[in-house]
């Protein structure tokens, strides 16, 4: 029995033995150092786990535009059929619509009688102009009773962007030709008849505006005009018009503040940029404009009226071939003020009055001399350089007697002519201010110190 036992003993031994030999301790990688993860878990069991699942794709939170295709709608397209139905019922569904889109799509043309397109709409319009739109041809063909001072009018709009590849053709050609225009009368001068004129579009009394990306042509009068509007952005355009089109300014801006106007090029018969009365915060960068009249605040103070416009800013831009370069116009007999106004980094080429201040502006020249004036202060010229036209001087100041302009800055202005080697001397009249650097041609008809007469009531200052 002894012998049994020992016999069974040596057979376990032996056993476990070879165990161990063929089955030595796994070590290494395969064992956690993380013991109270893995506690109880089988060792084979962790090497054969699948990979922790991934996570859930989470779906951006966004609303899908919806699109109303004027097509959709029954326009036509074809250039001579009267899409305006059409175009007014896209307009009216995608308004009670938020982030909506009224489509103007691409190969086609549509023809659109003088319009209004009225708000408040939903937030998020967009006007996706990838097609082409077009009034009708000049003002024999205008209806009636349509208004014959405005073409698209958007009125009362909060947060509308205007966009795409297309483009609005103003047709103008016929109303430049009425004899009331300027350049067809006798001499330059004007003839009796009816001179009422579309402005192209115009956005009346609306806020955080988007105009991007088109192409405006060839409007009878103004291209852009925002009247009584806030926070819009312009970006992209391209504004081109024949240099004797007559009133055809690029962008007109009135009662307007927060304005940013971007990246843009314009080329017609008047200023590519107009500011009127109550305009305020504006910033113009990178405007290539010309031929034109160039950038001008005004003109303001018409018929006695009261102007104010503060904190403009017009930067880094080109003006070429134009009448004026960069321009602050007045009427005698008004009142307000101009001040806060920066022009910065522009270059001339072959412009005809590079700085101008006029504060004796006047269409007839029979203007009446009148002692009121606008009030103009705080204007900084800085890096003004490039060529004008020996035609007229390269610097013009011209104040009024009775409120001259004050605190105007010349920085590193170096104007040369464009012709001949003979520089013209700047101009002043009641003008006072300070040159920090050299200028060309060299300014010596500044007045220092502070004039006498300033605005001293509540009518003459902003």
């Amino acid at each position: 029995m002894l012998n049994m036992i020992f016999a069974w003993v040596l057979v376990i031994q032996i056993f476990f033995f070879s165990f161990c030999f063929f089955f030595p301790p796994i070590h290494g990688s395969l064992q956690s150092t993380d013991t109270k993860h893995d506690k109880g878990l089988h060792l084979m069991s962790r090497i054969s786990l699948p990979p922790s699942p991934a996570p859930e794709a989470v779906s951006p939170s966004y609303n899908p535009t919806t699109i109303f295709n004027v097509r959709s709608y029954g326009a036509i397209g074809d250039g001579v059929t009267d899409d305006t139905q059409a175009f007014k019922l896209a307009w009216d569904t995608a308004c009670q619509t938020e982030d909506s889109e009224v489509l103007v799509p691409k190969g086609h043309t549509f023809m659109i009688q003088s319009t209004i397109f009225t708000g408040p709409c939903k937030p998020g319009l967009k006007m996706q102009i990838d097609g082409t739109l077009m009034p009708p041809d000049g003002p024999d063909s205008w209806p009636r009773n349509n208004s014959k001072r405005q073409w698209l009018v958007f009125y009362r709009i909060n947060e509308m962007s205007m966009q795409g590849t297309g483009v609005i053709d103003g047709r103008g050609e016929k109303w430049w030709n009425l004899p009331c225009k300027p350049h067809k009368g006798f001499t330059g001068t004007t003839q009796p008849g009816p001179c009422d004129s579309p402005v192209a579009i115009r956005f009346f009394m609306s806020s955080n505006l988007s105009v991007i990306g088109l192409k405006v042509k060839n409007s009878p009068q103004f291209h852009f005009r925002f009247d009584n509007c806030q926070n819009v952005y312009i970006e992209s355009l391209n504004i081109k018009t024949p240099a004797l089109s007559p009133n055809t300014d690029g962008i007109h801006i009135e009662n307007t503040n927060n304005v940013k106007l971007y990246n843009s090029v314009i080329s017609n018969g008047d200023d590519c940029v107009s500011i009127g009365a109550g305009c305020y915060n504006v910033e113009i960068r990178n405007i290539t404009c010309g031929p034109s009249h160039g950038i001008s605040i005004g003109s303001l103070g018409i018929r006695n009226s009261r102007a104010c416009v503060s904190n403009i800013t017009v930067k880094d831009s080109i003006i070429k071939h134009s009448d004026n370069g960069v321009r602050i116009k007045t009427w005698q007999g008004g009142s307000g003020s101009v001040s806060r106004v920066t022009f910065q980094n522009i270059h001339m080429d072959t412009v005809r009055n590079p700085i101008l201040l006029d504060q004796y502006y006047c269409l007839t020249k029979k203007c009446p001399n009148q002692t009121s004036a606008v009030h103009i202060s705080d204007i900084l010229y800085s890096k003004i350089k490039g060529t004008y036209d020996v035609r007229s001087p390269p610097m013009h100041f011209a104040c009024s007697d009775s409120m001259p302009c004050t605190n105007l800055t010349l920085s590193e202005v170096e104007l040369l002519p464009a012709q001949g080697k003979f520089v013209s001397n700047p101009i002043c009249w009641s003008a006072y201010g300070t040159v920090q650097t050299l200028t060309i041609p060299p300014v010596f008809c500044l007045l220092g110190g502070t004039p006498e007469m300033l605005p001293q009531n509540g009518k003459e200052r902003c």
